[in-house]
């Protein structure tokens, strides 16, 4: 039998890539695609509402909220400290220069370039791919730090 963690690679795949494969910038990447996923349906259905700029700060705050949580669960998992509330506040403030060069991304995009204007999907991309290194490094330093 196998065993799965950062040392012992299944048979047939090369120890280098399970080592990025159970990384947790792997595991942080994943759960930004989903976090991706959830952030453009939130823009998509808060458009009509609240216009571009509006829906991009709503869909900013409930991808966040749940990347956080899956981050806590999958990345960082038995990284745990302090409260729940705390926590997720934490990672909002720390999660915060990401954030911002997200919505500047998208921003920036949907006011000077046609396409992306019309196609959301198209900054919102660009904005998620900015703001991701920043995330993942405040939130290993300063949200999941080991103690």
């Amino acid at each position: 039998m196998t065993r799965l963690g950062w040392r012992g690679a299944p048979k047939g795949v090369p120890l280098l890539l399970w080592r990025f494969l159970s990384s947790r910038f792997f595991r942080f990447g994943l759960v930004g695609v989903i976090g991706f996923i959830i952030d453009s349906s939130v823009l998509y259905a808060a458009l009509p509402l609240l216009g571009r700029y509006g829906g991009k700060l709503m869909s900013l705050l409930v991808a966040a909220t749940t990347a956080w949580m899956l981050n806590r669960t999958i990345t960082f998992r038995g990284v745990m400290h302090g409260s729940l509330v705390r926590q997720w506040a934490l990672y909002l403030m720390a999660n915060s220069a990401g954030a911002s060069l997200n919505y500047g991304a998208f921003a920036i995009l949907t006011a000077l370039v046609p396409l992306c204007f019309h196609h959301p999907i198209l900054p919102q991309a660009a904005g998620a791919l900015c703001g991701m290194g920043a995330n993942f490094t405040l939130s290993k330093r300063i949200v999941f730090r080991q103690a």
